[in-house]
This record gives C-alpha cells, sequence and structure tokens, in this order.
C-alpha cells in the first residue's frame, strides 16, 4: 500500500528537520559509524575536507549557502561511492571583526569603550557575543542539511587550536622565520591596530596631483597627492640613468619648505620610472612602504610625522595635531602663497581602506612581528615533488613549488596565474595585532630580555617579572594551520594520518589570498607536506540583476528566509545551477521558487510511480521490452554523464542534466507514455512498470547529493526497511567507478 504521506502535498517543514534529527542520530556523518555498519572499509580510499570557517560575527549569507551546498554535494557523493568520509565543521573567531562588533554594541549601549572596561572583562564579552553566534551560525547550517561530522567541530580560538598556534609560532620562531621588527606598516587608525596588506581594500575617489618645488631654489620639482606627507620627506629619488638629474645624485639641501625645517638628499634608485610625472620622487621613509625600501638602500632617516590617530606629529603649531586632511589644506595654501606649485590635476586614485574596520589606512612605522617569506631554511620533512629533507628553500618557494608541480590543482585553471602573479610580489607577513581578542603572542620580555616559548617563563626555571607582549596574532595564522590542527596537530593522531592531506579545499575566490595561500606555506613549512589536492573556488552570490548583495541596496536574499519559504532543497539546488568555479552567479526569490516546484514535481512523480507498481520487486529484473532497454541505456548515459560532471567539479552541469532529464524526459515524455504501455500486453506492463521504479530509484539516488531531504523522505517510501537510508546508499551501478586523482584520495 502506498505510504499515506504521499497521498498528501509535500510538506518540507514538517519534513527538513525530522530528517535531519534521523541523520544525526544514525551516526553516519561519522566515518567510524560508515566502518562498522560496512557503509566503507579499512581498504576504501579516503574523502575529507575542511569547512571554511564562517567568522563569528553575525550569520550565514546566500555565498556561504552556496558553500555548504558545493561542499554537502562532495560530501555525500563520496560517501554514497563507499569511500571514507570526513567533512570537519567549525567557527572562526575573526578577530578583528569581531572584537569590533563587539565594542560597537557595547559603546552604543553603555557609552563604554573597551579600555573602560578593561581587557580580561572585554574579553568576557567577546565570548558571550562570539558563542551565541556560533549557535546561530550552527543552526542554519543545519538547516541546510548538511552531513558535517558535529562531533569534530572546531573553533579557531578553542584550547586546541591555541595548542596548536604556539607550537607552529614556536617552531617558526627557532628556525629565524618569525622576527620581531621595525617597519612601515599599514595602519588602521578607527580600529587601532596594523592590517596585513591583503586586508587592505582600494577605493577609488577623486584626487589632486600636486607638482610643486620644496623652496623657489630647489632644483627639482616632484609630484604628490599627499602634501602633507612631504614634511616627513628625507630625500628626493631619480632614476640612475635620467640625464635630467644625474648633475643632482648626491647633493644634500638644507630646505625651510613652507615653515618646516627639512634636509633632503638627491639619490639615485632604479626603482624610480622616469616616465611617470617629473621622474622625480619625494621620499618619505616613514610613510610609504616603497619609500621604506628606498630608505633602507640609501641609510636614510626615518622621520615620521603622522601618529596612530592620523593626526600631525610635527614641530609647527599650525599643523601639530591637526587631522591629516586639515594639514593638507594648509600646506597646500602655504605652497600657493609661496609660488611653489606649478600644476594642479584632478586625478582619480585609490584610497586604502581596512577591509574589517573601514577605517582609512595610515602607512606608519612600528615594531611588529613579521613571517620572513624569501629567508632559507632547512626543510625537516618533505612529501613534496622537487623538495626534499635537507633542501634550503623558501616559504614563497614551497607555495609556489605545489602549485607548478600539479601537486595542488586550482579550479578554474586561469586563478594559478592570479596566484602566482601574487606569490612573486609577496612580502613579509605582518603577522601582529593592536587588539586583544585572539590568540596572544607567546613572546614575554623582562629587563630588555625576551623569551619565546609553550608556557609563560614564570612556570619554569626563568622566574618572576616577565610580562607577556600584549599583541595577538593575525586571524590568518590560526586559520592558516585549519586543514591538519582540526585533525589534532601537533599530535600524530589517527585522523592525522588517516585524512591528511585533505582531498579539497572549497572556498571563494575572494579569499585565494587572504586564507588559501597561507594555509599552502602552514603546511609546507610544518608538515612539508600539501594541506588539499585540489582548490575549488566559486564565485560570489549577487542579485538578479548582477548587484553585489547589501543592506544599502535593500537586495540581501536571506537563506533563512527562502528555506523557510520554499525548503532547503530548493534553496540549495538554486544556487548550484548556473554557478560556475570562479564566476559570480545571479540568484532572484523566483529561480528559487522555481526549484521548489521541481521538488513537488519529484514527490508528485514518485506517488504516480509507487501508485502504480505496487508488488514490483525491484531486485527481480523481469524481461525487459525493446523500448525500456532503450530508456535504461538512457538512464545509464546519464548515470555516466552526472557521475563524470561531479568527478570533475562541475556540479552546475550534473544538476542541470538531472533536472532536465527528471522533468522533461522522465515525467513529460516516458511517464505519459507510460499510462497507455500499463494497460497493455501483461509482458509489457511489467517491463514498463519496473523500468519506471528503477528509473525513481536511481534518479532518486542521484539527486540525492543536490537535494538530500526530499530525495531521503521518498527513499524510505521506495525501499522501505529493506536498505538503509539514502544517504549512505550506494551510488547508482551504472556510474563509472571514480578515479583516486580525480577524487583527491589514495586507496
Amino acid at each position: 500500500m502506498i505510504d499515506e504521506r504521499l497521498l498528501k502535498p509535500y510538506n518540507f517543514e514538517e519534513t527538513e528537520e525530522r530528517i535531519y534529527k534521523n541523520w544525526e542520530k544514525s551516526g553516519f556523518f561519522r566515518p567510524e559509524t560508515c566502518l562498522k555498519e560496512g557503509i566503507c572499509t579499512e581498504d576504501s580510499p579516503y574523502f575529507s575536507m575542511v569547512l571554511p570557517p564562517p567568522n563569528v560575527t553575525g550569520i550565514l549569507h546566500m555565498g556561504h549557502s552556496a558553500m555548504i551546498a558545493i561542499e554537502d554535494i562532495l560530501t555525500r557523493y563520496h560517501r554514497m561511492q563507499g569511500y571514507k568520509t570526513l567533512w570537519i565543521p567549525g567557527t572562526d573567531h575573526a578577530a578583528i571583526a569581531t572584537q569590533a562588533k563587539v565594542a560597537d554594541i557595547i559603546y552604543k549601549e553603555e557609552k563604554k569603550t573597551r579600555h573602560d572596561l578593561g581587557r580580561e572583562k572585554f574579553l568576557k564579552r567577546v565570548e558571550v557575543y562570539a558563542d551565541e553566534s556560533h549557535n546561530t551560525i550552527v543552526r542554519q547550517i543545519k538547516k541546510l542539511g548538511a552531513s558535517i561530522d558535529w562531533d569534530r567541530e572546531a573553533f579557531t580560538l578553542d584550547e586546541k587550536r591555541n595548542f596548536a598556534v604556539r607550537t607552529a609560532f614556536k617552531q617558526m620562531y627557532d628556525d629565524g622565520l618569525i622576527y620581531r621588527g621595525y617597519r612601515v606598516v599599514n595602519w588602521d587608525p578607527k580600529g587601532q591596530t596594523t592590517v596585513s596588506d591583503d586586508e587592505v581594500e582600494y577605493k577609488e575617489s577623486k584626487g589632486v596631483l600636486y607638482t610643486f618645488k620644496y623652496s623657489l631654489d630647489f632644483p627639482i620639482s616632484i609630484s604628490t597627492t599627499r602634501p602633507e606627507t612631504k614634511v616627513g620627506d628625507t630625500a628626493v629619488a631619480v632614476h640612475p640613468d635620467d640625464a635630467r638629474y644625474k648633475k643632482y645624485i648626491g647633493t644634500e639641501y638644507n630646505i625651510d619648505f613652507v615653515g618646516v625645517k627639512l634636509k633632503i638628499k638627491i639619490v639615485a634608485d632604479e626603482a624610480v620610472d622616469p616616465t611617470f610625472g617629473t621622474g622625480a620622487v619625494g621620499v618619505t621613509p616613514a610613510h610609504s612602504m616603497v619609500d621604506f625600501d628606498i630608505g633602507k638602500r640609501h641609510n636614510l632617516p626615518l622621520i615620521q610625522v603622522i601618529d596612530e590617530y592620523a593626526r600631525m606629529i610635527v614641530d609647527d603649531p599650525e599643523l601639530s595635531n591637526k587631522k591629516v586632511l586639515e594639514a593638507r589644506k594648509i600646506i597646500v595654501e602655504r605652497l600657493k602663497s609661496h609660488n611653489l606649485i606649478s600644476e594642479e590635476k584632478e586625478v582619480s586614485q585609490n584610497i586604502s581602506v581596512s577591509q574589517r574596520g573601514g577605517g582609512t589606512i595610515e602607512p606608519l612605522p612600528k615594531l611588529q612581528w613579521f613571517i620572513d617569506v624569501n629567508k632559507p631554511f632547512v626543510m625537516k620533512k618533505s612529501h613534496i615533488k622537487g623538495i626534499s629533507i635537507g633542501d634550503r628553500v623558501t616559504l614563497k618557494e614551497i607555495m609556489r613549488t605545489v602549485v607548478e608541480k600539479g601537486e595542488i590543482a586550482i579550479i578554474p585553471d586561469y586563478l594559478s596565474k592570479t596566484y602566482f602573479h601574487w606569490i612573486n610580489n609577496l612580502g613579509d607577513w605582518c603577522i601582529s595585532r593592536q587588539i586583544w581578542y585572539g590568540h596572544r603572542i607567546p613572546v614575554w620580555y623582562k629587563n630588555g630580555e625576551m623569551y619565546c616559548g609553550m608556557e609563560p617563563p614564570t612556570l619554569n626555571w626563568q622566574g618572576e617579572g616577565w610580562e607577556q607582549d600584549p599583541d595577538t596574532l593575525d586571524t590568518w595564522f590560526s586559520s592558516g594551520l585549519w586543514t591538519f590542527s582540526t585533525l589534532g596537530w601537533p599530535d600524530e593522531t589517527n585522523d592525522l594520518k588517516t585524512f591528511h592531506p585533505t582531498s579539497i579545499l572549497e572556498t571563494g575566490y575572494d579569499i585565494l589570498f587572504f586564507w588559501v595561500a597561507r594555509m599552502i606555506l602552514m603546511s609546507g613549512y610544518l608538515l612539508g607536506d600539501i594541506p588539499f589536492r585540489t582548490i575549488y573556488l566559486h564565485g560570489l552570490v549577487r542579485d538578479k540583476n548582477g548587484r553585489k548583495m547589501s543592506k544599502s541596496l535593500g537586495n540581501i536574499i536571506d537563506p533563512l528566509d527562502m528555506i523557510k519559504k520554499y525548503g532547503a532543497d530548493a534553496t540549495r539546488i538554486s544556487l548550484i545551477i548556473g554557478n560556475t568555479p570562479g564566476t559570480d552567479t545571479n540568484l532572484s526569490e523566483d529561480k528559487i521558487k522555481g526549484y521548489k516546484h521541481f521538488a513537488n514535481k519529484i514527490w508528485n512523480a514518485t506517488r504516480f510511480v509507487l501508485s502504480n507498481t505496487e508488488g514490483v520487486d525491484i531486485d527481480s529484473k523481469p524481461e525487459l521490452a525493446s523500448r525500456d532497454q532503450e530508456i535504461l541505456a538512457e538512464l545509464e548515459a546519464l548515470s555516466r554523464d552526472v557521475t563524470t560532471d561531479i568527478e570533475n567539479y562541475r556540479f552546475y552541469l550534473a544538476g542541470e542534466k538531472l533536472y532536465q532529464y527528471f522533468w522533461h524526459t522522465f515525467a513529460d515524455v516516458i511517464i505519459e507514455e507510460s499510462k497507455k504501455r500499463m494497460t497493455g500486453d501483461v509482458k509489457e506492463a511489467m517491463s514498463c512498470k519496473w523500468t519506471l521504479l528503477k528509473i525513481i530509484t536511481m534518479t532518486i539516488t542521484m539527486l540525492h547529493p543536490f537535494m538530500p531531504f526530499v530525495t531521503e523522505e521518498l527513499w524510505g517510501m521506495i525501499r522501505g526497511k529493506k536498505k538503509n537510508i539514502l544517504m549512505v546508499e550506494r551510488w547508482p551501478v551504472f556510474a563509472a567507478k571514480p578515479s583516486a586523482t580525480a577524487s583527491g584520495s589514495v586507496s
């Protein structure tokens, strides 16, 4: 008798939460349960993946939802293929963003700053907020149907990850790869912290390019959009082959620059472009990374004229303590009054802002902690092709080699060029942050001495009186360890031996440098291995008109709202079909609504099949009519195509083919013609019925990774108690055997 649930329209609201609880109860999210129940064996190849940890600063958006949908397709597919399958969840403490969020809330509600509360009380408030946000994120991930191993959940700031971070820092420090140095860094006056080069965004704005001389008797004109920084100039740089300025190279000038005393030296440097502007550059070593390097090459003095609050610190009553924009106006007025400006030209310029805090970046000289990416060190272990134990290599060489040698594939391939370009221009990584929330730098100071260790020196022979460095580490330092710290490193755990390197990293192309490259750096150095075999980079999810979703535009589509209205299956597959790797995808509510109709179509077609095939045993194949042999041959071809597409990460094609086949071939053609065939010859009718049951069984199975809820619900009605839940049912027998290379696994 047909299941009474099929007599009603499909109700995802009554189904999805119940189904997910059954999945969790089954234990099949864990590879150990699959081994115990014979879903896989010890000899099976493995598939492993880490969830890119969402930041504990709010709720998931559609971009996160697309990521989870893609990763769940991969996880369910490999589990159904009989792989030892592990998908590890976790969240990121997102230090700067989380601290800024909580600080804003506290100030808005209590008119207090973090300094009013003190470090300990403030951090407790941040932890409460992060925990609440974490719980919301977990609920959302479950709503989307992620078949993820919650027993292995990690947090980038938990104690296990903290131990891993301290271990990594100590090891890199002892090898001389981490150092403390005085250099020009990106300073966020709003957040009161350094930020890395990759956390700086550029906003286009209009500016004025001023061409002027320091004084009427100075022989060379220079150009700048920031005249206020020129009170910190110590040189003018020209190209050594520039005939216009050769005679001035090496000369020095004592100048009264509109009321500020300067000593300017003319230096020759090949970094200067003689064709740009006047071909001469005013060098401000304290407020430009490029100028800082020129200053080092020519032993120039470094004079800081802007402080951490973006105010002027110069011995001039009118300029002192002025904001930089105010100071700019004053300097320009003085230049004009002294007839020093020869040209003013409106130009488009990129203003540097902090991605996290939104503050305008000021390059400032600061004493900070860095990772030296160009310093050779001896490889203590290596599983990397082209690099052997004992070789002297740099971190940049490791990052370049693993992709050049094909040990890591980047999808889409054209982003490999972007990756190499970034590495070629990579400078030392500033890893210290002047915030309280995060991994504290494991370094202590006492009477001019410095101690780096896993534990405070007061716990051993070092004695009392040591003070720990107040700074915390860049978030990307801890998340760079994610693929192996989540598997138990630095301990040699069974998980680490079994599931690392992970098979694939699936994430957005926008964090290729923030996170992906740093994971390759950390894994290459600490494990002598790659962190993953494949990088799949999805694009951004935009609105139906291709615009970025934002509150200001009022075009945000909330995944939870869509799940509530149309179900998780419709939301998931709408984010897959049409979504090619590395390319942004447009999404509308109408698209999601359309796939709700598809879920209903699957439900109704299954009802028709089960209503007309009572008593038919799928495990007992009858003699098939020629028409049914044709139909099954087409189904076999579909199965092979879908398998090949998934193996090659063409999820959008696999989903589209299944959709087209089910709706337009199966429902519109095969089912319609079966209505006549089932009323004719007995043999023909039995062949037709068995084929219908075979099609619905196969298509439901192949659709499961894409639309897990409705397919799992229907599977129980199709197979009853004869089989496992669909989540661990075998992928269709017609499927081509997956290759270890394509799946990133080894036997």
